[in-house]
C-alpha cells in the first residue's frame, strides 16, 4: 500500500453501522461468518457450486447484511479459491440517491471501509471518461450511495491486493454499458460485479414468483425480458447480460431468496439473488 494514500481524496463509509457493522472487528467477524457458512443459510435457496472456477463476473445483492448478506456470501466465497487472481474489480450498480444521466465515476482516489482503504484505478477511469461521452465524474452520486459500498468488505475479505473501478449507473442503453465492460473483457484479472437487488415491496408470494421469473431471464441471458420492476439495477444488469450473451458465458445460480426469508416480515419484501459467470 502506498505511503501517501491517506493524503489522497478519500470517500469515507456512508452506510457503516446501518447496512453493515461499523466496528472493524465486528464487521470482519460477520463477513467471515457469512463466508464460512456459520451464519445459517436454511432460509436461502442456495446451490453447491464448489466446482465453479475461472469466474469472470458475479451478480450480487446490495441490501443490509442482515437481509442479503447470506446470498452475497454465496457468491463471494467462490473467490476464496483463488484470492490472488483478481487485480482489479469493476463494480456497476444503480444510482439510488442522485439522479444521473448515463453513468458516473467518483472523483475520489480512495474508497474506505472499516476494514481499510482501497485504491481506485484512476488511470483507466480517466481513459473511459475521455472515450465515452455519456460517462461523467460525479462525486455526489457516489458520496451516499450504498450499492457499491456494501460489496467492499466482502471483496476485502476474499481478495488480496486489488484496485477498484466503481461506476454508478443511471438510465442507459445495454450497448452503452457493454462499451464499458468490453474495456476489460480480455483481462482475466478483472472481476466484474453487478450490484442489484430484485423485486421491491411485493407480498412474499408475488415476490417469489416474480424473482423466479427474473432468475430464469438472467440464466437464459434474456436481457429483453428484464424491466425496472424486476431489478433496481436493471440498467447495468441488461448491459452486462448483453456482453455475457455475446461471449456465450456460462451462468450459475448461487442463491435466491427475499427479505421475507431472512427477516420474517412477509408483507413487503425485497428479492435477492446471486449468480456467477464463467467463460
Amino acid at each position: 500500500m502506498d505511503k501517501d494514500l491517506s493524503q489522497k481524496r478519500t470517500r469515507h463509509p456512508a452506510v457503516a453501522s446501518m447496512f453493515y457493522p461499523g466496528d472493524l472487528e465486528e464487521l470482519r467477524y460477520e463477513v467471515r461468518s457469512y463466508l464460512n457458512g456459520s451464519i445459517s443459510e436454511k432460509n436461502v435457496s442456495a446451490q453447491n457450486n464448489d466446482v465453479i472456477s475461472d469466474i469472470r463476473a458475479l451478480i450480487v445483492p446490495h441490501a443490509g447484511y442482515i437481509y442479503s448478506g447470506e446470498i452475497a456470501a454465496c457468491a463471494y466465497r467462490l473467490l476464496l479459491q483463488n484470492r490472488k487472481k483478481y487485480k482489479r474489480v469493476l463494480i456497476l450498480g444503480p444510482a439510488h440517491r442522485v439522479w444521473i444521466s448515463g453513468a458516473a465515476f467518483p472523483s475520489s482516489e480512495i474508497f474506505e471501509t472499516p476494514l481499510g482503504k482501497i485504491k481506485l484505478d484512476k488511470i483507466l477511469m480517466k481513459k473511459i471518461v475521455k472515450k465515452l461521452p455519456w460517462v461523467s465524474v460525479n462525486e455526489e452520486a457516489h458520496s451516499q450511495e450504498h450499492c457499491i459500498e456494501v460489496q467492499l468488505p466482502f471483496l476485502q475479505e476474499t481478495l488480496e491486493d486489488f484496485v477498484l473501478i466503481p461506476m454508478v449507473v443511471g438510465e442507459t442503453k445495454p450497448e452503452q454499458i457493454a462499451e464499458v465492460i468490453n474495456q476489460f473483457i480480455e483481462d482475466e484479472e478483472t472481476l466484474i460485479v453487478i450490484s442489484t437487488d430484485l423485486s421491491h415491496f411485493n407480498d412474499y408470494e408475488t415476490a417469489t414468483t416474480n424473482d423466479l421469473r427474473t432468475a430464469c431471464a438472467i440464466e437464459h441471458l434474456e436481457l429483453e425480458n428484464l424491466y425496472s420492476e424486476d431489478a433496481c439495477g436493471v440498467y447495468p444488469l441488461r448491459g452486462f447480460l448483453s456482453v455475457a450473451k455475446k461471449k456465450e458465458w456460462d451462468v450459475y445460480r448461487l442463491g435466491l431468496c427475499n427479505s421475507g426469508d431472512t427477516s420474517g416480515d412477509r408483507q413487503r419484501v425485497v428479492g435477492y439473488g446471486a449468480w456467477a459467470f464463467t467463460e
